[in-house]
């Protein structure tokens, strides 16, 4: 079985050697694919040791190998459209919700991330504007400046100082790839992970404190959906834990 991990790092290391996929989507990727080779791997001695003579074996590698194209034609054909995943973060903070809402409708700048994450090129937050007040207003459109570029967010609810709702009609690329070229413009970082909507739901408190919670709606289109799910939603929690703790702490310092 382990010798059916070895193509898998091959293959790794190869895809980033020549400028195909970046480091940190290999590593994303890295797990699922050994699994699958680790199974393969079983699969393919199970068959050659006990369940089928000698002379079946090549028949049945064959069936095999050309399940693989198969299922991805299968796949294909199918148009499956990935479903929409929502990813909720909540912290409190010692502010009245007045003073909250200012700070989540438009954010200055947030202190460069001292995250892992974010510093091995994943996309962060780094700022919000907003232009005209109010989802009737010409011109009611909020952006929030990544490290990648800005997302174009048109408000779509206005309830100050409760709900701020707004949808997505432009967004950047959600990471920059580490690549030993310097910049990669791999495929999959267009048109794969996207924002659909996001909202802030501001909740009065006790003792003029609020709760302060930030929504996205995504999907993303990278199959298997439960498997890139996972990470995909460990990502946006990052991202509103580095943007909730900046307004919160922009609201309590003033």
């Amino acid at each position: 079985m382990g010798l059916a991990l070895v193509p898998v790092g091959l293959v790794g290391v190869t895809l980033v050697l020549i400028a195909v996929q970046g480091i940190i989507c290999v590593l994303m990727a890295a797990p699922f694919a050994l699994a699958l080779a680790a199974l393969g791997g079983a699969l393919g001695y199970a068959i050659q040791a006990r369940h089928w003579r000698p002379k079946q074996t090549p028949a049945m590698f064959s069936i095999l190998i050309l399940l693989v194209p198969a299922w991805f034609g299968a796949e294909r054909a199918a148009a499956l459209r990935p479903p929409v995943y929502e990813v909720r973060t909540a912290i409190e903070v010692n502010a009245p919700t007045k003073k909250v809402w200012n700070e989540a409708v438009a954010f200055a700048d947030i202190p460069p991330p001292k995250e892992l994450l974010f510093r091995s090129g994943v996309a962060y937050p780094i700022r919000s504007e907003i232009t005209g007040h109010g989802v009737g207003a010409v011109g009611a459109v909020r952006q929030c400046i990544f490290s990648t570029g800005p997302f174009v967010e048109p408000i779509e609810v206005w309830d100050e100082p409760h709900l701020l709702k707004f949808g997505v009609t432009a967004s950047p690329a959600p990471l920059n790839e580490l690549t030993p070229y310097g910049h990669i413009d791999a495929p999959h970082l267009h048109g794969y992970f996207v924002s659909e909507e996001g909202q802030f739901l501001l909740t009065a408190l006790p003792g003029g404190r609020t709760r302060l919670e930030g929504a996205t709606w995504y999907h993303n289109a990278m199959w298997p959906a439960t498997y890139w799910h996972w990470w995909s939603d460990y990502i946006i929690r990052k991202i509103h834990s580095r943007v909730l703790e900046h307004i919160r702490a922009q609201a309590e310092s003033r």
